[in-house]
């Protein structure tokens, strides 16, 4: 049976009264330094502002640091602003240069990583560019022209900031990652979203509501949504690191029932009792996963991420019962922390959102 435990919130965390700044990802940051340089390369004129789209349709504009071309290449630089978050990238140039190519491609260059290992869900060799920022930079230049393009990403200083950064262990060498899922980077490791978390709690239990949906981030937000579709969106609350915070508010409030709804990383550390799963203050027991299945128990232990972890479950045909197994662990766990006061009931969600692959209850679960 795994110790609780709640850690504090890291140093880098801020204290404020007042509503937290978002700021932008290193991916929308990339995408509108693409469009830049892509617009500079076909009018041959320097630009210095440019709007783009995130995935959500909402469009943003960016002033331009930098524009520099020629007939056949242009550069620009975009200065990454990540808000009130405590970002290591904040501050960042993020620079794409473009030039004509028989198709698109996109590269990275100096301070972008490249992937080393395996569980991130990225072509190991290849550069640290997720899925969704290659779609918005992709998107972006395509605004501009339909010809062929090579793009490449890269951050002068990239490789130092990766230093303060977890990459190295995870296997991304040479520079930061490429991030972002919605474009925008919201302060999620920070005291005021933890209190901003505490008022939604006491808001959705000022409705004589009984059933408190904990979802880590925007993405297992809607996959709850979609396996709970009768509940009001009041009782849907973005946890972020701070589930314990949450479940004792959900105890003082009276409230009965919680449903968890997360991906793996996070499930895994609340299986290991973990219960503010912020990354410098816990790291994912990898141990807690390898004892799930014995057939892939040794793969498991020497995985790089619990991505991977899930990865190799999925590829030897037994993701279902191992992550039902992780399931009840979690509901184990919020069950203890709530000393009883809480039935709980958990669902983990693919790396969409969109799919839910384990849960508690079996009609829960994604054909």
């Amino acid at each position: 049976m795994s110790e609780l435990r709640e850690p504090s919130l890291p140093r880098t965390a801020k204290v404020r009264t007042g509503p937290l700044r978002s700021g932008w990802t290193t991916g929308t940051c990339s995408s509108a330094a693409a469009k830049a340089a892509a617009l500079a390369l076909r009018d041959q004129q320097e630009v210095r502002d440019v709007d783009v789209a995130l995935p959500s349709g909402q469009r943003v504009s960016f002033a331009v640091e930098s524009c520099l071309f020629t007939a056949a290449e242009a550069t620009a630089v975009v200065v990454k602003d990540a808000g009130d978050d405590p970002d290591v990238t904040h501050g960042a140039h993020l620079t794409a240069t473009v030039s004509w190519a028989p198709s698109l491609l996109l590269d990275a260059g100096i301070g972008v990583g490249t992937v080393t290992k395996p569980g991130l869900g990225l072509e190991v060799g290849g550069p640290a560019i997720n899925p969704v920022p290659r779609e918005m930079i992709i998107q972006a230049v395509q605004e501009v022209t339909d010809k062929g393009l090579r793009v490449v990403i890269s951050v002068p200083d990239g490789e130092k900031r990766a230093k303060k950064t977890t990459n190295a262990r995870l296997g991304i060498l040479g520079g930061i990652s490429i991030l972002g899922t919605t474009g925008i980077v919201r302060p999620f490791s920070t005291e005021s979203w933890r209190a901003s978390v505490l008022q939604a709690v006491s808001v959705m239990a000022a409705q004589g509501l009984d059933t408190l949906v904990l979802c880590t981030g925007g993405r297992t937000e809607k996959g709850a949504m979609s396996m709970l579709p009768d509940l009001p969106d009041v009782c849907f609350v973005e946890v972020g690191d701070f589930t314990g915070a949450a479940i004792t508010k959900a105890v003082d409030e009276g409230l009965t029932r919680v449903v968890f709804v997360g991906m793996v990383g996070k499930l895994t550390k609340l299986a290991g009792g973990v219960l503010m799963t912020h990354y410098t203050k816990s790291k994912v027991p990898l141990d807690v996963l390898a004892a799930l299945d014995a057939s892939t128990a040794s793969d498991v232990l020497a995985a790089n991420t619990a991505r991977h972890a899930y990865e190799i479950w999925d590829r030897a045909g037994v993701l279902r019962p191992a992550g039902d197994q992780l399931c009840a662990q979690v509901q184990d766990v919020l069950q203890r922390f709530s000393s009883g006061a809480l039935s709980a009931e958990v669902a983990m969600v693919d790396f969409t959102g969109r799919r839910i692959v384990a849960a508690t209850r079996a009609d829960w679960v994604t054909p």
